[in-house]
């Protein structure tokens, strides 16, 4: 049960319904994939999930059979589905996604922070990625991303 989401620059792009949505987006589709919510289903095979967790998930579905896949690489998946862009997403009152994409979210993260993991995840991964620390460092044009990545 979705309880906050947030918005993307993705869906400000399907909002506008730009170029790339009209090519990429089917229609109807519930956009959305910056979110926490509340276990209140489970399917019979998922483990470490209880009713009542709080949780959040990562955005892009993949396949787990293609090489990428196999050899631990899923953000490389040739097959990927996109939350809230191939398949309905969170700007509505129940998600369903596999377990592989979920995880717990602490009680001591409130559910605003919760909701933006998914870029606060994305900035944190390239601030750290490269050995910069005294080093100057610029970010031209920084949106939201930027913004956390310079914060890290």
């Amino acid at each position: 049960k979705i309880k906050k989401t947030a918005i993307c620059g993705t869906d400000v792009h399907i909002y506008n319904w730009d170029e790339w949505s009209q090519k990429t987006i089917p229609v109807p589709m519930v956009v959305g994939h910056e979110y926490v919510g509340e276990v209140v289903a489970i399917g019979q095979e998922v483990r470490g999930f209880d009713i009542g967790d709080r949780v959040s998930g990562e955005g892009h579905i993949t396949c787990g059979h293609c090489r990428n896949c196999r050899g631990g690489r899923t953000h490389l998946c040739r097959n990927t589905i996109g939350v809230g862009v191939n398949r309905e997403g969170a700007f509505a009152e129940y998600l369903v996604i596999p377990a592989f994409n979920a995880f717990k979210i602490p009680d001591e993260i409130s559910d605003d922070l919760a909701s933006i993991f998914d870029p606060f995840g994305n900035a944190v991964h390239t601030a750290l990625s490269f050995d910069l620390v005294g080093e100057d460092v610029l970010i031209t044009g920084a949106g939201p991303i930027g913004i956390m990545a310079a914060a890290v």
